[in-house]
This record gives structure tokens, C-alpha cells and sequence, in this order.
């Protein structure tokens, strides 16, 4: 059991922290505020290879694997939540794909994705569907050797920048959702202006309109009606992603109320002197490092996943306890700032507006403990 870092994984930890200091940290409030990630952050993220960390370097990945993944990631949410947000759905996608496709797929669609040059999206939510496959009313009619998909998709993430796009629709053929690669802003592809959501500013979602869509049939990912796995799989290797950039919120929290605490005075002094104010904090130390090393231990879960059952138990436990114990610890640090707390002016207000989102999307919150149980009780 080895509770220290690596080397390599001590150096990319450093690498995402120096970006974001030097080149995230002074846009942060721009990209809160003007709901946009600029085009350099996006090249910098790049040139990092953080858009493929876990990836294979042949695919254009850096073959770092999920545990560095993670540490980066980490860094780039304690700074800002857009464009972690943005790589988060991105691996989701390239998860997907460099899970269930075929070679020739992996070659055509990964490398760029991995660079950061386009970005990939991952195509479930429908207005009606919420958590249930079964609801999903696009539907992909085969016509000689290619399917026209039609259909809207909800609350997309990256929707708005060239690349794949795994799509799920229900086929004609099987009658079961199967999943599809569909290249944005190809012929019969449209979408909405961005929601206006309350946190992870820059990280847009958007209505995606499928209209007589074209789509090669080896483009079929996976197999016919076998849409399901992809789905499970895909949003179980996301719920990475999403647990550790609440890990970021939560250290950006811890930092920020004891740095507050340490220098708002009262009558000269102050207030860490306070013992409601100390209680406060250690409760914020105790939230970070129980889910630091909880988050930690799912990126090296991720690694070597054999049991896909057993995994999507441990990223839906991961994800559950982190984004519920974000919501605290921004509440927290809001509490240590008192009314200043509530100024758009300090960090808190940004992180409390954040953390509200995390037990909402990539599965609610209730359906995550549902999955744990489901695991534990069949076992």
C-alpha cells in the first residue's frame, strides 16, 4: 500500500499547477463571468497533453494513465471549473471510443481530440429521458450503409467545437439504443445558444437538433443494440472527471477560508482566534483529505478496470461522497467569509455557485447510491 506520489505523477501535478497559476488563475473571473474559455487556454491545455492524459500515445495521448489524470485535474478545478469541466467531458467521449471502437475509429477520431484540436462530446440527455435508456426517443433508421439519425439531445458539453460526438439513439434494427460516432456540424446538425447555468461557467451545455443526420454504419459504435455498455462504461469513466474537479473545488475552499480566516481581523486580532472559526476549518481539512484520497485511490481504479460492474460502483460512491461534501465545504468557506461570503467581489461565492451543479450531473446523486447498492446487495 503506497500512499506517495511518483515521480511522473509529482512532476504532471506540478505542470497543471504552474499553468493554471501563470495562465488560468488571471482569466478565471473573465471565464466566470463572460461564460467562454479563450482560444490560448484552450492551446495551452494542448500543448500539455492534458485533453488525452490517460489515452494511448499512439491514439496521440500521453499514456499517463487516470491516476495523473486525476492530480491534473485536481489543479485545474481548484482554478477553474470551465475549462476542467471541458476535458472531463472530452475524455468521457475519447473513453468511449478508445474503449469500444474499432481501430480504424480510434485512429480517424482520437489524435486531434487528444491535442485539444477538436473535442469530443458524449450525446445522451434528451428533454424526456432524464436517468432511463429506455425513454430515449431519437431513433436511427438504417438506409443502405448508413443511418439517418433524428432527434434532439439536452444539456450537451462541448457541442459547440469540431469532433466526435458519441451519440445514442434507438435503431430500427435491434430496437435497443445503440451507440453512434457523428462528426459535429456535419450536414443536419444544429445547435442551441448555451444554457445560462448558475456554475462551470466557460463549460458549456447546449441542445443539440439532429436532423436527417447521415451517418456511415461504421460508424456504429461498438455493436447494434448494444448501446447500454457504452453508456455505463462511458459515464462511469466520466464520473472521474467530475469527482476530481470537485476535489479542486474543495482544496480552493480549504485554501480560501483559512487564508481569510488568517488575515480578517476583529478588535486587532484575527479571527482564527476564534474557535467557531477553527471547528470550521478543520472540518474543511477533514473533507479534503477524505476525498483526496478517495478520488486519488478511483483514478487508480481506473487503470486496470477489468469488473465494469464493480467500477461503476466505486466511480458512482466516488462521485456521490465528493460532490456532496463540495456543496459543504463551499458552504463552509462561505460561512468563515460571513457576509463578505456572499460578494461575487471573493472566491467562495464562485465555488458555493459551482458546487451546487456537481451532485446533479453525471448521474443525480440518489441514482449514484442506487448503483452502490445495487453492487453491494448482489454480491
Amino acid at each position: 500500500m503506497e500512499f506517495t506520489l511518483s515521480k511522473e505523477q509529482l512532476l504532471i501535478q506540478k505542470m497543471a499547477s504552474d499553468f493554471c497559476e501563470k495562465s488560468l488563475a488571471p482569466l478565471a473571473e473573465q471565464i466566470d463571468r463572460d461564460n467562454q474559455i479563450p482560444a490560448e487556454i484552450i492551446a495551452g491545455l494542448g500543448e500539455l497533453d492534458l485533453f488525452g492524459l490517460p489515452f494511448k500515445e499512439e491514439y496521440g495521448g500521453a499514456e499517463a494513465g487516470y491516476d495523473c489524470y486525476v492530480l491534473a485535474m485536481e489543479q485545474l478545478g481548484k482554478v477553474s471549473s470551465g475549462p476542467a469541466i471541458t476535458i472531463s467531458v472530452n475524455c468521457l467521449g475519447l473513453g468511449a471510443i478508445d474503449k469500444f471502437g474499432t481501430p480504424e475509429q480510434k485512429a480517424k477520431y482520437m489524435p486531434k481530440a487528444c491535442r485539444g484540436e477538436h473535442l469530443a462530446s458524449f450525446a445522451f440527455t434528451e428533454p424526456g429521458t432524464g436517468s432511463d435508456p429506455k425513454q430515449i426517443t431519437t431513433r436511427a433508421v438504417k438506409e443502405g450503409d448508413h443511418y439517418v439519425i433524428n432527434g434532439t439531445k439536452r444539456f450537451i458539453s462541448n457541442a459547440d467545437y469540431l469532433g466526435p460526438m458519441v451519440v445514442f439513439a434507438t435503431d430500427d434494427e435491434s430496437g435497443k439504443p445503440t451507440a453512434f460516432i457523428v462528426e459535429k456540424f456535419c450536414a443536419g446538425y444544429s445547435i442551441s445558444e448555451p444554457w445560462h447555468k448558475i456554475g462551470y461557467r466557460g463549460g458549456n451545455l447546449l441542445d443539440v437538433y439532429f436532423k436527417d443526420v447521415k451517418v456511415p454504419a461504421e460508424n456504429v459504435l461498438g455493436k447494434v443494440g448494444g448501446g447500454f455498455p457504452v453508456l455505463t462504461y462511458g459515464i462511469a469513466f466520466g464520473k472521474v472527471g467530475i469527482s476530481s474537479v470537485a476535489l479542486g473545488g474543495i482544496l480552493a475552499a480549504f485554501e480560501a477560508a483559512a487564508k481569510y480566516a488568517k488575515e480578517k481581523t476583529h478588535r486587532g486580532e484575527p479571527i482564527a482566534k476564534f474557535q467557531a472559526i477553527q471547528l470550521r476549518i478543520a472540518d474543511l481539512a477533514m473533507k479534503y483529505e477524505a476525498c483526496r484520497w478517495l478520488t486519488y485511490r478511483l483514478g487508480c481504479l481506473a487503470n486496470d478496470a477489468k469488473d465494469p460492474m464493480l467500477f461503476a460502483k466505486e466511480a458512482a460512491l466516488t462521485k456521490t461522497f465528493v460532490c456532496d461534501n463540495y456543496v459543504e465545504a463551499a458552504r463552509i468557506a462561505v460561512d468563515v467569509h460571513g457576509s463578505y461570503g456572499l460578494m461575487n467581489d471573493y472566491l467562495v461565492t464562485r465555488l458555493y455557485r459551482d458546487a451546487i451543479l456537481g451532485p446533479q450531473v453525471e448521474g443525480v446523486a440518489d441514482m449514484q447510491k442506487m448503483i452502490v447498492a445495487g453492487v453491494v446487495l448482489n454480491s
